[in-house]
């Protein structure tokens, strides 16, 4: 199980800091809201969120279609917390600096389909936002069970979706061990799935990720190259000589090839990459697909992260976004097996 050391920041906005009031926003816990799921805001106004058990973000969208990404948008990334934290809970805080409407949402799986999403100053809209997000029904009410492994929901792509109920017997879980000592690997690295199996990732030693790309760039992340919201298990770090691994699980909905490579460093230019039903038969096989990553050799990718310690932990770390008049300041602290 992973917990939390955080650490507190502030960032000013364009006026003093005795004006600003701060607002609080709990992500997730027991049911897929933001709560509350709408605020009013003055410039210079802090929004903290608070992310609770699960696996969730806040993500910047737009009225027109609040389940998807806008470019330059702001972006916490998936933070998960373990069904057992009850305190220490992550945060990340927004600074507003317009009075202008500020749309967002969680991009896990289904998540915002199911009316999870936010806004600050919406006016009347707030209704038609949520409403635009369900496809004009009701949001759903729903309660997230506890689940065994430490890290199990995963990101939404146009190619695989995120698990919310148990698989049908009639599905295939496909292992994949991440790493391990000495090997800069998936193993296996190329499979064939079906729709409705799953892929379980197993990480072990050192720091990896699983991330999807594309064919065309093996070593940029899907949405930096496509502007489409790609799954990204995000750094999982595991000490030398441990026994427990965190785990990271994708469902499979298309037999549409998926890419995928490891973030770190120069893992994807030393061939750490992943397959899904590449065809092996045309110019778009497995091997085509490593070949042009070790060519690349990772230069086309920004994706960097500090490596792994002996401990296992990973250095508390911060971002800055701006977009649209917003600035957002998230802080997620150390991680430890």
């Amino acid at each position: 199980m992973r917990t939390f050391t955080l650490a507190s920041a502030l960032l000013f906005g364009t006026v003093p800091a005795v004006l600003s009031a701060t607002i609080d926003v709990t992500v997730g816990g027991s049911s897929l809201t933001y709560s509350p799921s709408s605020v009013n805001a003055n410039v210079g106004d802090i929004i903290r969120f608070t992310f609770q058990q699960k696996n969730h973000t806040v993500t910047q969208s737009s009225l027109a279609q609040p389940c998807q990404p806008i470019a330059n948008g702001f972006d916490t990334g998936f933070i998960p917390v373990a069904s057992t934290t009850t305190s220490g809970f992550p945060i990340a805080e927004l600074t507003i600096t317009t009075t202008s409407p500020v749309w967002a949402y969680c991009r896990q799986g289904n998540h915002c389909q199911q009316g999870m999403v936010f806004a600050v100053n919406p006016g009347d809209k707030f209704a038609a936002f949520q409403q635009a997000a369900t496809g004009g029904g009701s949001p759903a009410s729903v309660t997230i069970q506890p689940v065994s492994t430490s890290t199990s929901a995963t990101a939404t792509s146009s190619s695989t979706s995120a698990i919310s109920t148990p698989t049908t017997p009639s599905s295939t879980d496909h292992k994949v061990i991440v790493g391990g000592p000495n090997t800069l690997i998936f193993n296996p690295a190329n499979i064939t799935a079906q729709v409705g199996d799953t892929i379980t990732f197993e990480f072990h030693e050192k720091n990896h990720t699983v991330t999807q790309s594309s064919f065309a760039a093996p070593c940029r992340n899907l949405f930096s190259t496509s502007g489409t919201a790609g799954f990204d298990s995000g750094f999982e770090p595991v000490a030398s000589g441990a026994t427990t691994f965190p785990t990271y699980t994708i469902q499979v909905n298309s037999t549409t090839p998926i890419w995928a490579y490891c973030k770190q460093s120069n893992h994807c230019g030393s061939g750490m990459v992943f397959a899904v039903n590449a065809v092996e038969s045309s110019s778009k096989s497995f091997e085509a697909f490593q070949a042009l990553a070790k060519q690349l050799n990772g230069t086309s990718t920004t994706s960097s992260s500090t490596p792994t310690s002996s401990s296992g932990a990973r250095p508390i770390s911060s971002s800055v976004y701006t977009t649209s008049g917003i600035a957002l300041f998230a802080l997620i602290g150390s991680w430890f097996l």
